[in-house]
């Protein structure tokens, strides 16, 4: 990725990066031994595996077509395999997998009219899986399905491109790592930010220590709903749809046509706004300007359905990561209208967001100055006392960009910008920020070294998903 430096709107001194406020996490009434009582014999065994370089596939010519496939044939599935097709890159389109029959029409008119070949529809994934033609996937589906699907394509020797949050639980993170690890896959998480050259000059802005010491960091995804939702009864699945395979990994109900439309109300399919809002793209964002700062060592959340029924998940979480000396809050939720994302004039424009209610902005404060960051190709600013802008600089929506990447790596072998080891760790942020909530909104205490979370059995067994037989995650990848 070539880097443009960033806009120096004045001059200031340079010192290095520092993290300065401290909290203490540990409640009065717990003894130490008590909290680490229940703590793993061993670390995590993925981080083994983990490789800087694949070498067991060889590099495919920019001769050769690069053969691909979507799996979930959404709105944004739809979008992402278009913006493939059009890319340029000597690709072909060879599936649409879908396990509703009313989805991927678009996807399919679409893409015979840009490549002259007309994609093959087809209900089951796996039958992808067994064309060995196919190179590489686009994984849109539910987020129940995004670690089971990412790791058969590995299985199956497919690289994969796998939607945000790319897992359903702690636990499918560390397996996608092995799986891609062992079977020497490209796996691209859904991103896009990490794409983006200002996301780059924004770290090389705050290693330059030029904001001074970290104090607080906050980050939103403060949506402009409310949207209600009217569950329905439930009833016999329709025959366009095979429903045993849209539940896959989850637990086994009835057709409900809510869960089917509105699945990310539900935690069996869904993390809720904070995953399928996409806070997660400010956060992975914000985790690599700030120079992966690694796992939080509490959480803590508070929230609830404040506004909103009949659903599980909540309308508004305030969650925070204690990082030891600094804090970083994310804030997301449903209630918000007068709160505006960036239009197509910031994400495709040179106009900064509108910070001050700009639904996706994160503030990061230091000692000297602070920065407004946006996501999508809303850029950076650098503001001092007195509302006076320091520095700054601007991009465009990095969509094309990650996708470019990804099928460049298909080719070339080399690592993704949005690889799985950093997706699975900003993933983890989301998990926990949940677990802490559902818990019943408490301050759950975690382990950065063995993944683990200390404090808390209700939390650490939602942490543990069950699954249904012949769509099992086992440890043996």
């Amino acid at each position: 990725m070539k880097r443009r430096k960033f806009f120096q709107v004045s001059t200031a001194g340079v010192a290095g990066l520092a993290i300065t406020t401290s909290c203490n996490t540990q409640p009065d009434n717990k003894k130490t031994e008590d909290i680490i009582s229940g703590l793993p014999s061993e670390q995590p065994d993925y981080r083994k595996t983990i490789k800087s370089e694949f070498t067991s596939v060889k590099p495919k010519p920019a001769s050769d077509k690069v053969i691909l496939a979507l799996i979930g044939a959404g709105s944004w599935g739809t979008t992402l395999i278009l913006e493939a097709a059009n890319s340029g890159e000597n690709i072909l389109i060879k599936y649409v997998c879908d396990v509703d029959d009313e989805r991927g029409g678009r996807a399919i008119a679409e893409l015979e009219k840009i490549q002259g070949f007309r994609p093959i529809a087809v209900r089951d994934m796996r039958k992808v899986y067994e064309d060995r033609e196919v190179d590489g996937v686009f994984i849109e589906t539910p987020e129940h399905w995004h670690a089971l699907a990412s790791i058969w394509a590995c299985q199956a020797g497919k690289d994969v491109y796998v939607e945000k949050t790319v897992s359903h639980s702690i636990f499918e993170g560390q397996q996608m790592i092995k799986a891609a690890m062992k079977y020497e896959r490209i796996v691209q998480c859904g991103m896009q930010n990490r794409s983006a050259d200002y996301a780059l000059t924004a770290r090389d802005y705050i290693k330059s220590g030029e904001l001074g010491d970290i104090v607080s960091v906050h980050v939103r995804e403060l949506l402009d709903g409310p949207v209600p939702l009217n569950e329905k009864e439930n009833s016999a699945p329709p025959d366009t749809i095979d429903w045993n395979m849209w539940l896959g990994p989850a637990p086994e109900v009835p057709y409900n046509i809510s869960r089917h439309k509105s699945w990310t109300f539900y935690w069996d399919y869904s993390g809720g706004y904070v995953t399928s809002g996409g806070s997660i793209h400010q956060l992975d964002m914000t985790r690599m300007v700030l120079g992966y700062p690694g796992f939080p060592k509490s959480v803590y959340c508070a929230g609830g359905r404040y506004f909103l029924d009949k659903r599980e998940v909540p309308d508004y979480q305030m969650t925070t990561f204690d990082f030891g000396n600094w804090v970083m809050t994310l804030e997301t939720g449903l209630c918000t209208p007068y709160m505006q994302k960036e239009g197509l004039d910031v994400r495709m424009g040179k106009i900064y967001p509108k910070w001050m209610q700009n639904s996706t902005r994160v503030d990061i404060l230091g000692t000297k100055k602070m920065m407004y960051l946006g996501r999508m190709g809303g850029g950076w600013q650098v503001f001092d006392k007195d509302e006076k802008l320091v520095a700054q600089d601007k991009g465009i929506f990095p969509l094309k960009a990650h996708i470019l990447n990804y099928i460049d790596c298909i080719r070339t072998r080399k690592q993704p910008n949005g690889s799985i080891v950093e997706g699975h760790k900003s993933s983890v942020h989301i998990h926990l920020a949940n677990l802490a909530y559902r818990a019943g909104n408490k301050q759950l205490l975690f382990s950065p070294e063995y993944e683990a979370i200390l404090n808390d059995s209700k939390a650490s067994s939602l942490a543990q998903l069950n699954y249904r037989k012949g769509f099992e995650i086992s440890n043996e990848v």
